[in-house]
């Protein structure tokens, strides 16, 4: 098995990022799994700018283009990889972890972590039981199995882990065609409440309109740091610090955030 993490750091250096990115690739080198950081931009997936809801500054101080949608570039190493994880720059790798491609069998086209399914504080709950209904309710054409608290199912998109199989709903298609398809127009221009979407409202639609067979994967591979009980935080395989700017010091006192996981 051919198996590549994907992952995108771009703009200023970060202590934090710099940290996460090193347990990657420590974590590939235990599994003899190939391992990629993109630091230009690939895409430049841009809003229009006639019909956006998105701040210009929203694009403008990367330089003209949205960089959430930058990790969708990792579309373009299949075939050639039998599986591929994205896997965000602000995610850390606990030693000692499972090969994660190893809880995905052929099976499946895909594997996330479903949000409403973690061990979360009631406070986050109610922050994503607002989320999806702000992000997902108006999608009607899809089944997003809302639960009695109304929380619907969606998934966190900064670990991603996909088999090959998920490279024929690309039909043929270059990573930069496929973002630029019609349908998800709505969703890169930022109408209506997708004004501060990241790739993650596109993707989780684009996973259900095509109606791929996706494995729920355990909480322990994308552990919410601040989403989850503060307990099950050492519990996690991967930690994921996806509230940076609300962290200490933005996270950048990586010695102090690492005491919060380390067992």
């Amino acid at each position: 098995m051919k198996r590549l993490i994907y992952q995108v750091c771009l703009g200023k250096k970060s202590k934090l990022y710099e940290h996460c990115i090193n347990s990657v690739k420590e974590y590939c080198k235990i599994y003899n799994i190939d391992h990629f950081v993109q630091t230009i931009p690939k895409l430049r997936i841009k809003p229009d700018i006639f019909s956006t809801n998105r701040s210009v500054e929203s694009y403008e101080k990367h330089g003209g283009f949205l960089p959430i949608y930058e990790k969708e570039n990792a579309f373009s190493y299949f075939p050639t990889y039998d599986q591929i994880a994205i896997i965000d720059a602000d995610v850390w790798i606990r030693p000692n972890s499972p090969n994660v491609f190893d809880s995905l069998s052929s099976a499946y086209d895909a594997g996330f972590v479903c949000e409403r399914e973690m061990p979360i504080t009631e406070t986050y709950r109610k922050k994503i039981i607002n989320y999806s209904q702000m992000q997902y309710l108006v999608l009607r054409d899809v089944d997003w199995k809302w639960d009695k608290s109304n929380c619907g199912e969606f998934f966190n998109m900064g670990i991603m882990i996909l088999n090959k199989s998920i490279h024929k709903y690309l039909k043929g298609q270059t990573p930069h065609q496929f973002l630029m398809r019609n349908v998800f127009k709505g969703f890169i221009d930022g109408q209506g409440a997708w004004k501060w979407s990241t790739d993650q409202t596109l993707l989780n639609w684009w996973i259900k309109k095509e109606k791929m067979n996706i494995k729920h994967l355990n909480w322990k591979w994308n552990g919410l740091f601040h989403g989850i009980q503060d307990d099950k935080v050492k519990e996690a395989h991967f930690v994921h610090f996806f509230l940076k700017d609300k962290l200490p010091n933005r996270g950048e006192n990586v010695e102090e955030l690492m005491k919060h996981v380390i067992n």
